[in-house]
């Protein structure tokens, strides 16, 4: 089973998916740990995302999170999430997966 801790920039997501995890026996990612460099890149210079910036961080994340499901693998990602099109993409053929 993955779970996604998600909410708002600053909200406790990495703290709470850590604390999860660490109760559940499992790895914890932090999703910013994801992004392509370009994105990084952007970021560094102040520059916002926009949803075309985010669709290959969303691909990726969905790939590290079928990556666990299909190896039977519990995990825990702390993601914001915020817009139901970005889950649809993080669930992409998932088939155990909790929003949280």
């Amino acid at each position: 089973m993955v779970i996604i801790v998600m909410g708002v920039c600053g909200s406790g997501k990495s703290t709470v998916g850590s604390f999860l995890a660490e109760k559940l026996g499992c790895s914890c990612f932090d999703a910013d740990d994801f992004h392509p460099k370009a994105n990084v890149e952007k970021m560094a210079r102040g520059g916002p995302l926009n949803d075309e910036d985010r669709e290959p961080w969303l691909v990726r994340l969905n790939e590290k999170i079928a990556q666990c499901s299909v190896g039977g693998t519990s995990a825990v990602l702390a993601c914001s999430a915020l817009k139901e099109s970005y889950r649809d993409i993080l669930s992409k053929d998932i088939k155990d997966l909790s929003f949280v």
